[in-house]
């Protein structure tokens, strides 16, 4: 090769850069040359993720041709033994999309992540809690799930709910597998873990870790630097908490385990009711703890509708930075009924990073990206450090629209009794797929515009089939050709007929065939999208103003970052109105860059406008790893 070249390979549609830690965080070398091949070789596991790639000729002394190019690839062999499709296309995209990102990010012997080169290429152990989730909706790999929670089962990355993820995991693989030895072999961890949370429970516990959304601390940051000082992750610790004894509880109950189930039911119970003690303990839970607190399956009815209407009901609000806390979000409207609420957030997160060119869903992701950048292009960094574009994380959504919106759930271990209960909200018409299950596939179909149902369940399987009313009246329903409602005479038993608010219900169907005739009367009310508001406006950039701010700017107080000196170290100038207790900076670095400049560009340290003036700024800490972001917290009086 006569010339210049260099290799570059990104999960954007841009070489790509990350921060440090990296062999080679700039994603650009000169390729190392093997007889007549050149190979990019970043690392020395030569293992990177790759959606994009480019050859730069930076300059060639004669001509040559590049005959072939190679990209080898990494799977672990799996097979779809679920699937799923809809009404709605972009739904059907978020459950394949979620299903293949856990796909490429089995590794070896364990659930990983491909990440393009970070330290972090392990099972995290709350992450794995949602990628376990997917798979066992969409593949059934029950060893590999096993193996999983065997290799997670003593670390807990030094994050207190990322233990109790795990119980969370072990229920699911239970109740989806029936491996009951498996769970026996485990309980004394369990029990470990869910009395170590009761030992530490409503004391303020270093967590360590929530999330990455700034209402949850921003990341490890703020926890590691500032002693836990954020109380929206402890109420949604608590929370936590108490789902896992209850969940943990139900799960003894059906190993007949009468002993435990009773001593996590009883823990749930009593921290509840002392959580109860304070009339309005609802009132400073963020939507990350309403949603824990939800998802514990103990709040009345008035509780859920406070929560709902203070944390729930806008759009905004109840996106979470990353999909994985988004994950217990919908969980928790889909415990409320709020289906249409759920798919708007579902199309929101996961629909948003499909538009913005997703082919495997992202470590974080917020809908403002779609309005300030093209298809593929970087995204930003933040407190997780450079933006992972295939983090598997994201894939509790694929469980979530199995079981939600298809219907289809274990009620008893390893689906010796199921439900089967679709709900499309006022948005979808139309589902159909498969549900593996350890006795073979519950294939499901309903449209609830043609009137037509279709289940189909194996040998070993008992459910609670439910035709949905769509907010219609339902006038007949035929089964197999006969009458079966209102007139249910020819039902052959066991089966049994019911009727619930959103459902007419068949019980006790056991293997065979069942095709639904319905005639419905009346249409299915229209759905009025949320608006997007936002508590504040922004301000954009100010270009014209410059130094001279007075009459525009601080008529509540001002700070000017890093303005004055102490002792050689730089200082803020603040000066604060009653109505503002104080301004707090996270995760930044400071700089002053001048003192006593003749600019009028450079601010003016009060109202005075003085004519000498210092510079002075704060900045992110790029590219060292989780400190390329910093978030600013005005405290009000």
């Amino acid at each position: 090769l006569a010339g210049e070249v260099t290799m570059s390979i990104s999960e954007y549609n841009a070489p790509a850069i990350l921060n440090e830690g990296a062999q080679n965080r700039i994603k650009t070398l000169v390729p190392v040359r093997y007889g007549n091949t050149y190979r990019l070789e970043l690392n020395d596991a030569l293992f990177e993720g790759v959606r994009f790639g480019w050859i730069h000729v930076i300059g060639f002394g004669k001509e040559w041709h590049i005959d072939r190019v190679r990209l080898v690839c990494q799977v672990k062999p799996v097979n779809y033994r679920g699937n799923f499709s809809c009404s709605d296309t972009l739904l059907t995209r978020i459950w394949y999309t979620g299903a293949y990102g856990v796909k490429l990010n089995l590794l070896k012997d364990y659930f990983g992540a491909i990440l393009m080169e970070r330290s972090d290429r392990f099972s995290w152990t709350g992450d794995a809690y949602p990628s376990q989730a997917a798979a066992l909706a969409a593949f059934a790999n029950y060893d590999f799930i096993r193996k999983n929670i065997g290799h997670t089962a003593l670390q807990s990355n030094g994050i207190e709910s990322y233990s109790l993820y795990w119980i969370q995991s072990l229920v699911d693989y239970y109740y989806y597998s029936g491996d009951a030895e498996t769970i026996l072999h485990f309980i004394g961890n369990a029990c470990s873990k869910l009395d170590h949370a009761y030992a530490i429970f409503g004391k303020n516990p270093r967590l360590n870790y929530y999330g990455w959304d700034e209402r949850l601390g921003a990341g490890f940051l703020r926890f590691n630097n500032e002693n836990d000082t954020d109380a929206e992750p402890q109420y949604a610790y608590k929370m936590l908490c108490i789902e896992s004894w209850n969940d943990f509880s139900r799960m003894m109950k059906d190993l007949g385990n009468t002993e435990l189930s009773g001593k996590y039911s009883r823990y749930a119970r009593e921290k509840m009711n002392e959580i109860r003690q304070e009339k309005y303990w609802t009132e400073p839970y963020g939507i990350h703890a309403a949603a824990d607190a939800i998802n514990t399956g103990l709040l009345n009815v008035n509780e859920e509708n406070r929560l709902y209407e203070a944390e729930f009901s806008d759009r905004q609000n109840r996106l979470s930075l990353s999909p994985f806390n988004q994950y217990f979000i919908i969980q928790a409207l889909a415990r409320m009924g709020k289906y249409d609420d759920a798919l708007e957030t579902i199309r929101d997160q996961w629909g948003g990073q499909i538009q913005y060119g997703a082919t495997t869903f992202f470590e974080v992701f917020r809908p403002s990206w779609l309005g300030d950048s093209g298809p593929n292009d970087p995204p930003p960094n933040g407190q997780c450090g450079y933006t992972s574009m295939a983090h598997p994380w994201g894939g509790g959504v694929v469980k979530w629209i199995s079981e939600e919106i298809l219907g289809v759930k274990p009620v008893a271990p390893g689906f010796s009794r199921a439900e089967i209960l679709p709900h499309f909200g006022r948005t979808l018409t139309r589902a159909e797929g498969d549900v593996p299950t350890p006795q073979g596939t519950i294939h499901v179909a309903f449209n609830v515009s043609e009137g037509v149902a279709r289940v189909n369940l194996p040998q070993g399987i008992t459910a609670t089939i439910g035709i949905p009313k769509a907010e219609k009246e339902i006038v007949t329903i035929r089964l197999n050709g006969k009458p079966a409602w209102p007139d249910r005479t020819l039902l052959p038993p066991p089966l049994e007929s019911g009727e619930s608010k959103e459902f007419i219900l068949f019980s006790n169907a056991g293997a065979g065939m069942y095709d639904f005739s319905v005639e419905y009367r009346g249409e299915t009310p229209g759905y009025e999208p949320s608006e997007w508001t936002f508590p504040a406006t922004f301000m954009g950039q100010d270009s014209t103003t410059r130094g001279d701010w007075t009459g525009r700017y601080g008529g509540e107080g001002y700070v000017l970052f890093n303005y004055l000196q102490q002792d050689g170290r730089p200082l803020h100038l603040r000066s604060l109105k009653p109505g503002i207790a104080d301004v707090i900076l996270h995760l930044n670095a400071d700089t002053t860059w001048g003192t006593s400049l003749d600019d009028e560009r450079v601010l003016s340290p009060d109202p005075r406008r003085a004519s000498l003036r210092n510079a002075g700024a704060i900045f992110t800490q790029d590219p060292r790893a989780c400190w390329q972001t910093m978030t600013i917290d005005v405290t009000l009086a």
